[in-house]
């Protein structure tokens, strides 16, 4: 039993399962929306809350997994990744490699039980985000491409309660592409010189700490507007306005830490961006319980 609870914990740390939290908010925002919209309540059933979870659990044990699998040898000559379990030897490559394999079966079995179009999306989806993996490795666009991975989330919200894809949907989903994009910028900032040394194309790398930083206030600016836009299409009220004023003062306070401190970034990254997703889910819940 011993043996098993540890290997639960070292596959836990493996696809970083406390990271759910940015992209399970934005899925049940979208299926709350969509809810009330094509049902008149924001409560969109049980089977469709299972359902909906699994299919973000399964597909982000996907991309974390395969990631993991792909980078072992980069993340072996880095500092700040040689002691996860992919690389120290706690996890082997097949091991991986039946990992993601068997959550990529079971997030296209989950696709199924939901509806048809969602079934017919999950292979592409499964397709993007896998491919960050390779992004990185030539081009600097790879923090968009995960931004996308994450952006698919409330798409797949919206599909799973309506068979549709609204053009509020879109909105909201371009914002979190540049939100993740955004955060995912800072955080690299930690492996500037790392990236430079094994030539990897990470936007740090290639233009430098000042500009990256200009870039993630660039990218979270346009978070703003394009969650503003959700808001408005969805014909949204009072709390989802103030959902989006609450997103731009956590932002503002991110770029601030980090702007101060480097050493600040994961503090950054995983509370305020775990909190800005929370927070911004419940104020949809109630927006969409009172107006």
């Amino acid at each position: 039993m011993e043996k098993l609870i540890k290997k639960i914990k070292d596959f836990s740390e493996l696809v970083m399962f406390q990271h759910s939290v940015f992209a399970l908010p934005f899925i049940f925002i979208a299926m709350v929306v969509s809810s009330s919209q094509v049902n008149g309540t924001p409560w969109f059933g049980f089977k469709l809350l299972v359902l909906g979870t699994l299919c973000a659990v399964f597909a982000r044990n996907f991309a974390m997994g395969f990631n993991r699998f792909m980078d072992r040898d980069i993340d072996a000559l880095n500092p700040r990744t040689k002691n996860r379990p992919n690389v120290d030897g706690r996890i082997s490559a097949k091991a991986m490699f039946v990992f993601f394999f068997a959550n990529a079966l079971a997030f296209i079995l989950v696709a199924y039980f939901v509806n048809n179009l969602a079934l017919i999306l999950s292979v592409p989806i499964l397709i993007v985000i896998g491919s960050y993996s390779y992004f990185k490795r030539f081009s600097y666009l790879a923090h968009i491409i995960l931004g996308v991975s994450l952006a698919l989330a409330p798409i797949a919200g919206v599909v799973a309660v309506s068979e549709t894809i609204p053009l509020w949907v879109i909105f909201l989903s371009i914002g979190v592409m540049f939100w993740v994009a955004g955060f995912d910028l800072l955080y690299s900032l930690q492996d500037i010189d790392v990236d430079k040394k094994l030539g990897l194309h990470s936007v740090p790398s290639i233009f430098g700490a000042n500009k990256t930083m200009l870039f993630s206030k660039i990218f979270h600016t346009l978070t703003i507007i394009f969650w503003l836009l959700f808001v408005i299409y969805s014909s949204s009220s009072y709390f989802a306005y103030f959902a989006v004023v609450i997103a731009t003062l956590m932002l503002s306070y991110e770029h601030y830490l980090v702007s101060k401190d480097f050493r600040k970034i994961d503090r950054a990254f995983f509370t305020v961006n775990g909190y800005l997703g929370i927070v911004f889910f419940f104020l949809i819940v109630l927006d969409n319980i009172f107006f």
